[in-house]
């Protein structure tokens, strides 16, 4: 993730480039240059502009969580004892080596971290829980709110 900031010009067009891919990452160029009415190298030359300024991180398939058996999703709310930045860096190398955390926030509110978890079922949420985060050093409290429902998940930013 990056704080990188676009240098250059980012006109409407690099903006209905950026919509339509977050709509269809597989859009071939010829479509999407027919679609914004510009020549295919035009587009091509967009992109990879607007990949190498950091604006396009990459291209992926939106997995359905649910279809492959992750069938709890769940937020976990982290309080760390000190704030130092080896106690960050522990829990990071921690988070980053497990495949149930899909997200890591550090959050200004009234506990450290904030993350997105999935896991096959509540036992493996558990086993999550307790034989894992329980044990990262420093973690000092853990609440999580298990997802009854998702009523809105998109991945698409708006580009006003």
């Amino acid at each position: 993730m990056g704080n990188s900031v676009f240098q250059g010009e980012f006109d409407q067009l690099d903006k209905a480039i950026l919509e339509a891919l977050q709509i269809n990452g597989r859009i071939s160029v010829a479509d999407l240059a027919r679609a914004i009415h510009l020549s295919p190298p035009a587009v091509y030359q967009r992109m990879k502009r607007l990949e190498r300024a950091g604006l396009i991180r990459g291209y992926v398939a939106l997995v359905d969580r649910e279809a492959t058996g992750l069938d709890v999703l769940c937020f976990i709310r982290l309080t760390i004892q000190t704030h130092t930045h080896e106690q960050i860096e522990k829990l990071q190398t921690a988070l980053n080596d497990w495949p149930e955390v899909l997200e890591c926030h550090h959050m200004a509110a009234g506990f450290d971290f904030l993350l997105r978890v999935v896991t096959k079922d509540h036992k493996a949420l558990d086993r999550f829980i307790n034989d894992r985060l329980m044990h990262v050093p420093g973690v000092q409290k853990i609440e999580t709110s298990i997802v009854l429902r998702e009523m809105k998940s998109t991945t698409a930013l708006t580009l006003d």
